[in-house]
């Protein structure tokens, strides 16, 4: 078995990957409070690490609780806004607006499996590594995020 690396060299490593997938799977205005709290998890239980050969999934795994955490978090609690539009929009601000909404939508574990699949391309059995689930469930979550997904858009 070979030892951790120190802490700070994975930080430096994994923190762009980690960071993409938070940006995507919480959005820009919550990524970095997410990425703290997965580098902190991280750092909690980087001791107890014991397999150093994929620590860019062990880390991807909390990041993905994490998020996860984060949405039930969101979805439980009151929204805070501290202004109140002045009018309403009738259609989305840009082209892609429309798309982000529809993947703000879609349930926490299907959101994440359509990020670590489609846009950190993730292999189904990486993906079920990283939360904990068979193949076959990661499958499933992916497939029923796209298939939100295209309802939603379409």
């Amino acid at each position: 078995m070979r030892a951790l690396p120190p802490f700070e060299r994975l930080l430096q490593e994994q923190r762009t990957t980690v960071m993409r997938f938070l940006l995507v799977a919480v959005g820009p205005h919550d990524a970095e409070d997410v990425f703290q709290e997965t580098f902190l998890a991280a750092l909690r239980a980087y001791p107890r690490c014991d397999d150093p050969r994929h620590l860019d999934r062990w880390l991807l795994r909390i990041a993905s609780r994490k998020a996860i955490d984060h949405h039930r978090r969101r979805a439980s609690g009151p929204v805070v806004s501290s202004r109140v539009p002045d009018r309403v929009v009738d259609g989305p601000a840009t082209p892609d607006a429309a798309l982000w909404t529809a993947v703000a939508a879609l349930p926490p574990k299907q959101r994440v499996a359509v990020v670590h699949r489609h846009v950190l391309d993730r292999t189904y059995a990486d993906i079920a590594a990283i939360l904990g689930c068979t193949e076959d469930a990661a499958r499933a979550s992916v497939s029923a995020g796209l298939k939100n997904l295209r309802e939603r858009v379409a």
